[in-house]
């Protein structure tokens, strides 16, 4: 889930094992609740469910999955009362980094979150400390094999899209994050593409390289302890390198 390289972040999900893949699957599980008892389980008339439902596709949850947690969600009175907030903070040698997270206990995240920057030579900074360097961008990832790249950038153009990139062995399709990002996804995939991502992200201006083996070292197990966090949704950061060394 970082903000720069996709190829090398997608292969890195590929290769998740199944207990991570578990974890990825209750995290969207609970967002897919946040969003029901929020504004109904109707994905035609709530489209933060719609965005959702095509990101938990684009990671593999299955359909039985899905429906089930909307029914569940839909059919719960009272319940954990979640909160999205954005931690914004630094890694080291200056990597900006933001957290997304859903939680029900404020203190608890705030406290395990300082915790994992102080811990691999980073902090966590004030709001809006490091959220100018990223653009919010809907991005949609689609695997080169078999797709003809004229085409698919035709289709994406026509849909509405605001960019389209070839990026290692994915196509990369950016679109506003708001206006456009649904009626571009729904558009490719009535079209029968498939995603490999599909999410609205924090996407970084610049970056930053690490040299160092060390702080290499600490920036991968800093992404783990965010990644493995049940409250942590997504993490974003401008590290140019990410992925070397030990995985994120």
């Amino acid at each position: 889930m970082s903000g720069h390289s996709k190829w090398s972040t997608i292969k890195r999900k590929k290769e998740k094992t199944d207990a991570q893949r578990a974890k990825i699957f209750t995290k969207i599980g609970r967002e897919i609740a946040v969003a029901v008892r929020e504004s109904g389980a109707d994905p035609g008339s709530n489209a933060k469910l719609k965005d959702i439902i095509a990101k938990a596709k684009a990671n593999n949850v299955p359909n039985d999955n899905i429906e089930r947690i909307i029914k569940k969600a839909a059919g719960e009175s009272g319940g954990a009362n979640y909160e999205e907030i954005v931690y914004e903070g630094y890694g080291p040698s200056g990597v900006a980094v933001i957290v997304e997270v859903l939680t029900d206990n404020r203190n608890r995240t705030a406290a395990e979150m300082r915790h994992y920057f102080d811990k691999y030579g980073g902090n966590l900074g004030q709001s809006g400390c490091v959220s100018y360097l990223f653009a919010r961008q809907g991005v949609l990832l689609v695997e080169q094999d078999g797709v003809e790249e004229d085409t698919l950038m035709e289709d994406a153009l026509e849909a509405g899209a605001a960019d389209f990139l070839a990026d290692g062995d994915v196509f990369d399709v950016r679109t506003d994050p708001d206006s456009s990002f649904g009626a571009v996804r729904d558009a490719l995939e009535g079209k029968g593409y498939a995603f490999l991502s599909a999410e609205v992200e924090f996407v970084p201006g610049t970056t930053v390289a690490l040299t160092s083996p060390n702080d290499i070292k600490n920036m991968n197990k800093m992404l783990e302890m965010f990644e493995d966090n049940d409250d942590v949704q997504a993490v974003w950061h401008n590290w140019e390198n990410a992925g070397e060394g030990e995985e994120a």
